[in-house]
């Protein structure tokens, strides 16, 4: 086996996973304030780098305004779907609220390909193509660029999460939203706050992944590996996304490479299966025990 070839197609497993672990948080911030499985995350992933490109290409803005309107962009979807359509229907059985977010998703790719129709695009190019090198392994210059932004992006959450009064709220407010109650938070508000935070996340990652391969209405595909990465590591769990999303990059970049790219989903997928068999909660994820 080459050894350099291996080291070339990890590093580019990783940075993909760096992404699949940004994506996945979107679910996982969304989920553990409340308790929604947002299968829609996906399809905000492809609003977020479309956004990005009506504002770059569109309108001629530099990339440095146009990445924050997405992710603006992405926040306020996240904002408009909590309040109207995710809030009333609290207390609903959990299968119809998951059916809404299944149905946003259509809606939202209906909107695209209604707006900039269903071809592949480029974005404006904003990272470069300069070639970088760790030692003699070449890594794309979009995959290492794409892997720090994720890296720190990452890195501010879980700052935010332990420092900020926000985070405290959504911690508090996923351990226990009584509590939560009781102690003054504003649990509307951090459900407010978890969709916006969540959808905005994925709108980023939407730029960088958009800026490695284009986009195009089905990029929201990504989002299902994105899924697997939180079921795997758990839906609670901000370490499982993290963890979870670099090995299920590495996995899906070794089974593209050496079985073939066919195999890539077949494999991630089959990994999902066997861990629902196993660990059902996740490797991480908090296991709920019922009294009966």
């Amino acid at each position: 086996m080459d050894v350099l070839f291996f080291i070339e197609v990890s590093l580019a497993g990783l940075g993909s996973g760096a992404l699949l672990s940004l994506t996945a948080l979107a679910f996982v911030l969304i989920y553990k304030a409340t308790r929604v499985i947002n299968l829609a995350v996906g399809e905000v992933l492809m609003l977020g780098a479309y956004l990005f490109f009506a504002f770059a290409s569109g309108l001629g803005m530099p990339a440095w305004a146009a990445i924050p309107l997405a992710i603006a962009g992405g926040g306020a979807i996240g904002a408009v779907v909590e309040r109207g359509m995710i809030r009333p229907m609290l207390g609903e059985n959990p299968i119809a609220v998951f059916m809404v977010t299944i149905g946003l998703g259509s809606v939202l790719v209906g909107l695209v390909e209604l707006t900039w129709g269903t071809d592949p695009r480029a974005l404006p190019a904003f990272m470069g193509n300069a070639p970088i090198f760790l030692g003699e392994a070449y890594v794309s210059r979009k995959i290492a660029i794409a892997f720090v932004v994720a890296a720190l992006v990452i890195a501010l959450f879980l700052a935010l999460f332990r420092f900020w009064r926000g985070g405290v709220a959504l911690r508090a407010t996923a351990t226990d939203q009584a509590a939560a109650y009781s102690c003054g938070i504003n649990v509307p508000g951090v459900f407010s706050l978890a969709w916006i935070i969540g959808c905005g996340t994925a709108a980023g990652a939407g730029v960088l992944l958009g800026a490695i391969g284009g986009i195009s209405p089905a990029m929201g595909v990504f989002g299902l590996s994105a899924l697997v990465v939180v079921i795997v590591g758990g839906l609670d769990s901000v370490a499982g996304a993290l963890l979870g999303g670099l090995a299920i990059g590495l996995i899906e970049a070794w089974a593209g490479t050496y079985l073939g790219g066919e195999y890539k989903l077949v494999t991630t997928f089959g990994l999902l299966i066997v861990a629902l068999m196993i660990r059902p909660y996740g490797l991480f994820g908090t296991r709920e025990i019922e009294r009966l």
